[in-house]
């Protein structure tokens, strides 16, 4: 049975990573929200623009400034279109160059991952959140939804963008 879940998920992914449509799952202590989207381009082309923290707020309209540097240990500040009047203080978690990415606080994580396939990238992206106090202010954070397809149409539009200059 364990298989056959593992099984299903995966090709939910992969249909996911087809059109570009975010997904949100909702539990009494956490939300958790993913997209996948297809990137024609190199691992190495989509890593580097993940972690040029300079240049995010350039191509990623959902982004509106980040200070800091996207490395390994790493502390960055970011404020986002979602809610303008507040500082993410970030911490870079995990670090595999070309493959996975985890940036975070104490309420969440945010996790990328890059799988190449012949020049081919399928990009993933989730967030979740939560923890014991999560029902009292759920209802405060927005649905990140429309934002994850901005970020990831943003995302594959520039990496594909420089892909083709190469």
């Amino acid at each position: 049975m364990k298989y056959i879940l593992i099984l299903l998920l995966m090709t939910s992914i992969n249909i996911s990573a087809q059109n570009g449509k975010a997904t949100t799952i909702k539990k009494t202590f956490s939300r958790e929200t993913a997209i996948s989207i297809t990137i024609n381009s190199d691992a190495k082309t989509v890593w580097k623009l993940l972690t040029d923290a300079s240049n995010f707020p350039n191509w990623n309209s959902t982004v509106t400034s980040i200070e800091g540097q996207i490395v390994k240990g790493g502390k960055i500040k970011l404020k986002s279109i979602l809610d303008e009047k507040r500082t993410f203080k970030l911490k870079i978690k995990e670090f595999e160059p070309n493959k996975r990415m985890v940036w975070g606080d104490r309420k969440g994580n945010r996790i990328y991952t890059i799988e190449e396939n012949k020049r081919v990238v399928t990009f993933t992206m989730s967030e979740k959140i939560g923890g014991l106090m999560f029902p009292m202010y759920a209802k405060y954070i927005p649905p990140f939804d429309e934002m994850f397809q901005q970020f990831a149409n943003d995302f594959k539009k520039e990496a594909e963008k420089i892909n083709s200059t190469k």
